[in-house]
């Protein structure tokens, strides 16, 4: 008993002294910090809130944008068909320009030379060409080949084929030339990710007795996703926007759907605000489900899976309520 007696007055001494030591400012400080007030991002804020609620405000009160005509076309019949277009435009171009990107992705990892040079030469020209002079070169493909069809090489007879005009449709050349552009694209995403992953893991990976296949379905793409699935979400939306492109082959598409309405009822603006509703509620849930899917392949990640929050209301560095820090007495020893 006297000896923790006496060891519990000597801790005493200790802190009492070290409390002590502490001059008045630094006892002021350590009774309560507050952190720093960044007054120019709130100026900052409170004028872009300004701003925008005077955007907003003009665009309600302003009569030009007809919003009861904006109404009245927002479900109309060949405006929601213009849209499941779209939609299948999107779904079914993506798909192909995946499986062909993952065929070039292979061909240009390959160790032959060949495979790789004709890959290269794909990507150097789908990427480096516009996609609007892509869609318009193969809708007037006919002018350089009337005829399309397979069989020998070299003159030999045609097996399978028929008109060109017949062969490349409406819905053939807007779906062919969407996938073969964004294949090319594809093809450098989804190399860039299988390149991602360590070499040693798959040098591992055979020691522990897999075989490629195995391997490869295991070990290497389930972290090659983590790199590919985030820019092939960006790639879906972009697509789903450059499928508007497909208005000059006179595909009824949803904007080319929109023109055909505006051009009779000279309503512009109002169909192309319809228009652009459906463009930002479509992109918006395709945002949703690629933050999901991100998220999903992101565990185990720093910076996934966990959000910091921060004080302040609406991150104006405002801090709701004080922070208060003392200093212990260690530190107050180790600074005397």
């Amino acid at each position: 008993m006297e000896s923790a007696k006496t060891t519990h007055s000597q801790h005493s001494e200790a802190t009492g002294g070290a409390s002590s030591a502490l001059t008045r400012d630094q006892q002021t400080l350590a009774k309560e910090t507050v952190p720093l007030r960044h007054h120019g991002r709130t100026v900052a804020a409170v004028l872009l809130l300004l701003i925008v609620a005077n955007l907003v405000h003009s665009m309600v009160t302003n009569g030009n944008f007809q919003w009861a005509t904006v109404w009245h076309y927002l479900f109309y019949p060949e405006i929601m068909a213009g849209l499941g277009r779209t939609l299948i435009l999107t779904v079914v171009s993506m798909t192909l320009a995946i499986v062909l990107g993952i065929l070039l992705a292979a061909c240009r990892l390959s160790e032959n030379k060949v495979l790789q040079g004709v890959a290269g030469a794909y990507l150097w020209f789908f990427r480096g060409t516009p996609l609007l002079i892509q869609l318009i070169f193969l809708y007037n493909l006919s002018a350089l080949y009337p005829r399309l069809g397979l069989g020998v090489p070299f003159g030999g007879p045609e097996l399978v084929g028929g008109p060109t005009n017949s062969v490349l449709t409406l819905w053939t050349v807007a779906l062919v030339g969407l996938a073969l552009h964004e294949s090319a694209y594809m093809a450098e995403i989804v190399r860039g990710g299988l390149l991602s992953v360590p070499k040693h893991q798959t040098e591992a990976a055979a020691a522990l007795g897999m075989n490629n296949l195995l391997a490869f379905r295991r070990i290497i793409l389930p972290q090659a996703l983590r790199v590919i699935v985030p820019p092939t979400g960006n790639q879906v939306i972009g697509m789903l926007k450059y499928s508007s492109l497909v208005s000059v082959i006179a595909l009824p598409d949803l904007l080319y759907s929109a023109q055909m309405i505006y051009t009779q009822t000279f309503e512009t603006i109002p169909l192309l605000i319809v228009v652009s509703f459906w463009y930002l509620l479509c992109t918006s849930i395709l945002t949703i489900f690629q933050q999901r899917i991100e998220r999903y392949y992101g565990r185990g990640v720093a910076g996934h899976g966990t959000t910091e929050k921060r004080g302040g209301f609406l991150g104006l560095g405002m801090p709701r309520k004080r922070v208060r820090t003392t200093l212990s007495s260690s530190t107050t020893a180790e600074e005397g």
